[in-house]
């Protein structure tokens, strides 16, 4: 469907006529206000505008109805002499503009199949990048599911028959107080049990890293700050001056993950004294920080796989990833994820 704007109407009816011919749905408007209640009602596929209505200039009608959520893809008519203004509006986005002369009438139909031909495939793109994030959710949520549940079946299955087993172990020790040789050696295999029954938890947290809980991303990003300090080479805080909760258990897991990535780059390669996570929430958005005193990004970590990964992470739940480098004064990574809920 096409809607055709032009306060002529001599000129909107043989356009219409002409475009009819080659077997387009036509819809009219003589004016920008009948053409605003055109838009409002049934979206065209394609906008024929003459730029100089007597109501309301091209221009500022571009303006309101992208204001207004309401522009379409659109083609330019114009007059003799304004073909400068048609050039500024193609920067504005239109797919062509077409001259009102003697030849407008044979030249239109061309005109709007190749517009049209444009239209669908940016539409197929638009498709295409839609269906491949789609599947690139679902890749990473089986990844995250297959992950879970290695971590539970690490942590409720081998951690607790490690943990039964040191049990064991503690009971025959006292069994046999009068063998002190076979009282070492049980000890022995008690301290080597709760240094794999550490492991295995560390394992377990580090796959399941966000539970299913609305504050457990806020929980998990305070364990990520400590742990970041107990290296002891780092100042590493924890900044959530009110409680934020995430119900979407997915995208808590991308937010923590990427808050890790950022955390880890930043303990290797920075030279940083202090970091700081930061969580908040403004205006609907959840707004992830992770900030550095350290010495910038060096350009050999400009385009390497955690920001990759990082920027993927975020894309994938609809996030917003922007990355702020200071030489000599640290990088400052801000994720802000719109939450639905």
């Amino acid at each position: 469907m096409i809607l055709v704007v032009d306060d002529d109407e001599g000129l909107l009816m043989l356009m219409a006529e002409a475009l009819r011919e080659e077997h387009y749905t036509v819809l009219t408007a003589s004016s920008g206000a009948k053409a605003f209640a055109q838009l409002a009602g049934r979206r065209p596929d394609l906008m024929l505008l003459d730029l100089k209505l007597k109501d309301v200039g091209g221009q500022a009608m571009l303006k309101q109805l992208r204001r207004d959520e309401l522009l379409v893809p659109f083609v330019v008519v114009t007059g003799q002499g304004d073909e400068k203004v048609a050039v500024e509006v193609m920067k504005e986005g239109a797919l062509d503009y077409v001259m009102k002369d003697t030849a407008l009438l044979d030249l239109l139909p061309s005109v709007v199949k190749r517009a049209l031909t444009a239209v669908q495939r940016e539409r197929a793109l638009a498709a295409t990048e839609a269906e491949r994030q789609r599947l690139a959710r679902e890749i990473l949520q089986i990844s995250e599911r297959e992950q879970h549940r290695i971590g539970e079946d690490l942590h409720d299955g081998l951690g607790q028959q490690l943990t039964a087993i040191e049990m064991m172990c503690t009971s025959l020790k006292a069994d046999a107080k009068d063998q002190p040789e076979l009282e070492r050696d049980l000890e022995m295999v008690g301290k080597l049990l709760r240094e794999a029954i550490r492991h295995v938890r560390l394992l377990a947290r580090g796959l399941v890293p966000v539970k299913g809980e609305p504050d457990a991303l806020q929980t998990s990003l305070m364990e990520l700050a400590e742990r970041a300090r107990s290296v002891g080479r780092f100042q590493c805080r924890f900044d959530c001056p009110a409680a934020v909760l995430v119900h979407d258990h997915a995208a808590a897991g991308h937010l923590f993950r990427i808050a890790q990535e950022a955390v880890n780059n930043a303990m290797k390669h920075s030279r940083a004294q202090a970091i700081t996570i930061g969580l908040s929430r403004s205006r609907g958005a959840v707004e992830l920080t992770i900030a550095d005193d350290g010495r910038g990004l060096p350009k050999a970590k400009s385009n390497g796989m955690g920001l990759h990964v990082m920027k993927h992470r975020a894309g994938v739940i609809g996030a917003e990833l922007a990355i702020e480098a200071r030489p000599g004064k640290g990088v400052t990574i801000t994720c802000r994820w719109r939450d639905s809920s």
